[in-house]
């Protein structure tokens, strides 16, 4: 999958129920030997503070649990 088909997309905590941002406004970590994508970094932002951004989270590729047509959904229990 390449990262232009994934780009876009909400992103989902499953355990929450939250949205943490759009693909689109992260940063990538990656493999630049392989191109294989470790984890996103995720800017963390209330609506209504218009771009001010609070702090960030790091998902990781293993926990994405779907892909979906419009969001990807994933499970970031344990994590700070």
């Amino acid at each position: 999958m390449r990262l232009s088909e994934i780009a876009n997309k909400e992103i989902i905590d499953f355990e929450k129920g939250e949205r943490l941002g759009v693909l689109g406004q992260t940063d990538v970590l990656f493999n630049e030997q392989t191109g294989e994508i470790h984890a996103f970094i995720v800017p963390i932002s209330k609506w209504y503070q218009f771009n001010r951004k609070d702090k960030d989270v790091t998902v990781y590729w293993q926990q994405i649990k779907k892909i979906g047509q419009d969001m990807i959904i994933i499970d970031t229990e344990g994590l700070s």
